[in-house]
């Protein structure tokens, strides 16, 4: 059986942490920020973790 691949586009997006969890990007952070307030904008540069229910397809994408 031949190894696994690791989806790139998904390798580019998340990064597992030590712990287990999923660290994601924010959505809604890459243009139209003219109408977005600060406090929205500097809340969406925190690095988000993946939500439970996703988790598992995650993991088969990035072959962990």
């Amino acid at each position: 059986m031949p190894k696994m691949k690791t989806h790139r586009g998904a390798a580019k997006r998340f990064k597992v942490k030590k712990n287990g969890s999923i660290k994601r990007g924010s959505a809604y952070r890459s243009h139209i920020l003219t109408k977005k307030d600060q406090k929205r904008k500097r809340n969406l540069r925190k690095p988000q973790v993946v939500a439970k229910s996703d988790v598992q397809e995650v993991r088969e994408l990035l072959g962990k």
